[in-house]
């Protein structure tokens, strides 16, 4: 199986090429994160199963839009479903909402209005059935993403192998993780700049999952592996890598090959 997963980035300016870039991958499963609702009216023209969630609600300048999670197979979908997830934006401290406040006038961020969700779909593929979830983790603290990552993989059937796929926001460089601090985590959170990567391994070995792309930087301004394919035990990783071109986004897609 070859598995893809990218965050296209809401605002990307390429589309075009973007909607070329996937059509013409080379996929049995395409996860997306951030994408535009007119863009996933387009990737339903493509002849392959789609299923789609509202991952958030979001206002830049004086839009509001949502934005999708998406997941893409060549393969039948026997199911999908659904996870709703919490607005956090309420519960940050005073230093959190005023730096956001700033980025959102400065046009550099938008601004999150909740509407979350995540998104599963069970794939019939030749060998088996293997429940594919497509998670976009919160910019807020380590603690936030460990507890939505933990409650989203409750959704896994313990009878069939899972893959885990999406941006989860860990932040392991010592210049982007203060702002684990910023939105509410502790001092140590933005000190310890390893110890979130550290953790999160953790916790996918708790869920007998390998991390594919462990090691590599999928966001070069984060200088961190913000994004990944994650794959039960019980299949096996022949390749995986990251795709230079960026193709409009801030991220770069990442790729694994599976058996």
């Amino acid at each position: 199986m070859k598995i893809y997963s990218w965050n296209m980035f809401f605002r990307n300016r390429e589309r075009e090429r973007a909607f070329e870039f996937i059509a013409q991958s080379d996929f049995d499963i395409f996860c997306l994160q951030e994408v535009p609702e007119d863009f996933l009216a387009r990737l339903k023209t493509l002849p392959f199963p789609v299923v789609a969630a509202p991952e958030t609600d979001r206002l830049f300048k004086k839009e509001r839009a949502t934005h999708y999670g998406v997941i893409l197979s060549r393969y039948p979908l026997r199911a999908s479903g659904v996870i709703p997830l919490s607005h956090h934006e309420s519960d940050l401290p005073l230093r959190g909402r005023m730096f956001r406040q700033f980025m959102f006038a400065a046009r550099l961020w938008a601004k999150a209005l909740g509407n979350r969700h995540a998104l599963y779909a069970d794939v019939e593929t030749p060998s088996g059935t293997i429940r594919v979830f497509n998670l976009h983790l919160p910019l807020l603290t380590p603690a936030l993403r460990e507890e939505e990552f933990d409650y989203a993989l409750s959704h896994a059937d313990p009878s069939q192998p899972i893959l885990v796929c999406g941006d989860f926001n860990i932040l392991e460089a010592p210049h982007i993780t203060p702002l684990n601090w910023l939105f509410g985590g502790r001092l140590a959170d933005a000190v310890f700049h390893r110890r979130e990567r550290a953790r999160i391994e953790e916790r996918f070995a708790s869920h007998a999952l390998q991390n594919a792309l462990r090691g590599t930087v999928t966001h070069s301004l984060a200088r961190s592996q913000l994004d990944h394919i994650l794959a039960s035990r019980t299949l096996r990783v022949l390749h995986a890598s990251v795709i230079g071109d960026r193709i409009g986004s801030d991220h770069n897609p990442i790729y694994a090959e599976l058996s």
